[in-house]
C-alpha cells in the first residue's frame, strides 16, 4: 500500500472514531435531557407521553395525601389554571409544604397521574425556582412568593 493511501485510510478512520465519539456523547446528553412544563402544558397535552420531565408549580392546599404504606405521597401541583395529580414515593425535602412552590421530575401515567422520582422544593422564603414563578406569572395569578424571587433575581444580577 502506498503512502498515499494509507494516510487516507488512516484519516478516514480518524473521521469515523471522530463521528462515533459525537453521536455516543450526542445521544447521552439526548437521554440525560429532562424538559420542564407547567401544568396548563401538560394539560394541554404538550409535555412528552412516554419520557421523562418536570412539572413545576405550587402544591395545592389540602391536596396533600400519604398512603397506608407510608412512603407513597399524593398530592396536587397547580399553576392555578391547570392541575395535575402527583404520586411520589419516598422522601420529601423538609421545606415541602402544601401552598409552596415545588418542581417535580418523573413521567406521567397513561391514568394521567404524574409518577416523580424527585421532588425539589423552595430553598427559603423568598425564592421559587424561575421556571415555577414564570409558569405561575403566565396562567395569570402568581401567588406572593413570585414578586420576591423576581426582586431576588434582580439584585442578583
Amino acid at each position: 500500500m502506498s503512502p498515499r493511501k494509507r494516510r487516507a485510510l488512516a484519516i478516514a478512520g480518524g473521521l469515523g472514531l471522530l463521528a462515533l465519539a459525537a453521536a455516543l456523547v450526542l445521544n447521552a446528553l439526548q437521554s440525560n435531557l429532562v424538559f420542564f412544563f407547567s401544568p396548563t402544558q401538560v394539560m394541554a397535552k404538550e409535555a412528552p407521553a412516554s419520557g421523562s420531565f418536570r412539572v413545576g408549580g405550587l402544591v395545592e392546599q389540602g391536596s396533600l395525601r400519604r398512603e397506608a404504606d407510608g412512603l407513597t405521597l399524593r398530592f396536587v401541583v397547580t399553576d392555578t389554571a391547570h392541575t395535575v395529580p402527583v404520586s411520589y414515593q419516598g422522601l420529601l425535602p423538609d421545606l415541602f409544604r402544601e401552598g409552596k412552590g415545588v418542581v417535580v421530575a418523573g413521567k406521567l401515567g397513561p391514568d394521567g397521574v404524574f409518577r416523580a422520582t424527585e421532588v425539589l422544593a423552595k430553598h427559603d422564603e423568598n425564592y421559587m425556582p424561575p421556571e415555577a414563578a414564570d409558569a405561575l406569572k403566565r396562567a395569570g395569578a402568581a401567588d406572593a412568593g413570585a414578586a420576591p424571587a423576581q426582586a431576588m433575581r434582580a439584585e442578583a444580577r
